[in-house]
């Protein structure tokens, strides 16, 4: 990935790059959550290691059957997080590794990326407020950059959404998606997350290019790529992909292995 200023490309010169992810089962005191947390953990590295074996570049895990998601939740959900990115990472040491905590618990993402020894996070609400599912999202992006700071985690890149799916915008109507993706560099995240409105929707691949021409950070696809719309997002430095990775194209469905690896044998030559 090129142009993070002062922190070494994930991915090196590499355009495009995929990123899969890793959906953890329900967690221990959230409403879906029924399986041990061994269970758990031995799922989220059976499923890293098909990301991996499918040839992959890199993964990111998130607790996304923790639904309803809460915009603070509880410690048990950060302790059990750590527990599986420490996991993944021992499956997966050579891959880029990140981790999402929903809903907006960034602070807590980073301490489970410095506890697990993952090198990403994604978050939500970095600049500007939006209307969620949760409810109100503010910008956390000086206290995040502060904590960070604080606990010694400055190596660990913070990619941002802007405009994120899932949300209302009324409230910054006025600013589009380019002045999001600047705010958010003039703020120095890592780089920008750009999605369609909902899980598996596309981006508007016109966003990207114009965000693309906004800032110098790296602008990521976040949601709705697939083998078919691939070539309209080619310009991005990273492609985070759930829904198209698991069976039927589902997100709470298990990985496919075989659509990862037919995925990333079409898009190796797109990339050279």
């Amino acid at each position: 990935m090129s142009g993070i200023a002062r922190r070494p490309a994930l991915f090196g010169r590499l355009k495009a790059a995929v990123i899969g992810m890793v959906h953890v089962g329900a967690l221990p005191g959230t409403p879906r959550s029924s399986l041990p947390l061994t269970q758990i953990v031995d799922q989220a590295c059976q499923e890293a290691e098909a990301y991996r074996d499918a040839g992959i570049d890199g993964l990111m895990v998130e607790n996304m059957h923790d639904l309803p998601y809460t915009v603070c939740p509880g410690p048990e959900v950060t302790a059990a997080m750590t527990v599986v990115g420490a996991a993944v990472r021992q499956s997966c040491p050579r891959l880029p590794l990140g981790v999402q905590v929903l809903s907006a618990a960034n602070q807590q993402a980073i301490a489970v990326a410095l506890a697990a020894g993952l090198d990403f996070i994604r978050a939500e609400g970095f600049v500007f407020s939006h209307v969620a599912d949760e409810g109100i999202i503010n910008a956390c992006a000086g206290d995040l950059l502060r904590y960070r700071k604080q606990v010694g985690a400055e190596n660990i890149q913070i990619f941002a959404d802007i405009k994120k799916k899932h949300s209302a915008h009324a409230l910054t109507a006025d600013v589009d998606v380019a002045q999001t993706a600047e705010a958010a560099q003039l703020f120095l995240a890592d780089g920008v997350v750009l999605t369609g409105t909902a899980t598996a929707l596309p981006a508007d691949p016109r966003e990207l290019q114009e965000v693309k021409h906004a800032v110098k950070i790296p602008v990521l696809i976040g949601s709705g790529v697939t083998l078919e719309n691939v070539g309209n997002y080619l310009d991005a430095d990273a492609l985070i992909i759930g829904s198209y990775f698991k069976k039927e194209g589902y997100w709470a469905n298990a990985v496919d292995p075989d659509r990862v690896k037919k995925f990333m044998e079409h898009i190796s030559p797109l990339r050279e």
